[in-house]
């Protein structure tokens, strides 16, 4: 007989794992649908009312699976991607074969065949200027988790000023920290303790209704466009040299310290007229330190 993960319903396993306390999350007391002004951990704080539609979100968001493997999930997950009104449906380093069979299957979703394949997150990501993965955290640390209603209204309005991507990982494992490592910050789902676990068809449609159906919340407009994940990238990546020429990462297992390094640089959310000025100092360290040498 075959053995079935409790917490996963079969055969469907949860690509996301995604995870959820009982009952609406709620922010100083209120819903996000009660119309209050949105603070706590939102980090924008809450001024203007956010009217974006549907459609207008659905057009500037990604969703990025990521090494998925079950035939059936990636149906499911594409299926509720169309649902939706989304159409940029994107897969990293699928197993092909299962990849291949969803696409053959009857009534397969159209968004399957249109699907773009990248060999590595970063590539999928590079021109999004946000970056959202999703996660249960109970068996890692996090630095940003948000419950699905609260990350929503987060990424309305990042959608208003560049394009979005959300991230969910393989049905074994979730989304390894070296994915993760490209994320701005992470999401979960609200379930009952006793069944935490959805099936990933289930958590793609319940994130993406969370962020198109129609509700207005009081939040600030972002003023300045924020900078690309493959800008952010390359101030990472000039960061993460200057720190090996000045000697600091030869105490610490360097692959670490780049997962480290480029979760920092993310959560400084910096803005795409401010990164040439942080990579052109970090150019001139780094010719400083070889220069001397």
């Amino acid at each position: 007989m075959q053995k079935v993960d409790p917490f996963i319903p079969s055969p469907l396993k949860s690509e996301s794992r995604l995870i959820f306390h009982h009952g609406a999350p709620s922010f100083n007391g209120r819903t996000a649908d009660s119309g209050s002004a949105y603070r706590g951990s939102n980090p924008w704080g809450a001024t203007k009312p956010l009217a974006m539609t549907g459609d207008q979100v659905a057009s500037r968001l990604a969703i990025v699976l990521v090494e998925t493997r079950n035939p059936l999930n990636i149906g499911a997950a594409a299926r509720a991607t169309g649902n939706f009104g989304f159409k940029d449906l994107r897969v990293v380093n699928p197993y092909q074969l299962a990849f291949r069979e969803a696409k053959s299957a009857v009534g397969s979703s159209g968004l399957l065949k249109t699907a773009k394949q990248y060999d590595s997150v970063a590539e999928a990501v590079a021109g999004c200027s946000l970056v959202v993965g999703t996660t249960t955290g109970r068996d890692r640390k996090v630095d940003q988790l948000y419950p699905l209603a609260e990350g929503a209204l987060l990424i309305r309005k990042a959608t208003r000023s560049g394009s979005v991507a959300i991230l969910f990982g393989s049905e074994k494992r979730g989304l390894s920290n070296h994915a993760l490592s490209y994320c701005h910050w992470l999401m979960r789902i609200p379930t009952l303790a006793r069944q935490p676990s959805m099936n990933l068809g289930q958590a793609v449609a319940i994130c993406l209704y969370e962020l198109v159906r129609p509700f207005k919340v009081p939040i600030r407009a972002a003023t300045t466009a924020a900078a690309s994940s493959a800008e952010v990238e390359r101030l990472t990546i000039a960061l993460f040299e200057a720190l090996a020429l000045s000697g600091y990462l030869k105490s610490v297992p360097s692959a670490l310290t780049e997962e480290k390094l480029r979760r920092l640089v993310r959560r400084l959310n910096i803005s795409s007229q401010d990164l040439p000025v942080g990579l052109g100092m970090l150019r001139q360290v780094i010719w400083k330190i070889r220069s001397s040498r």
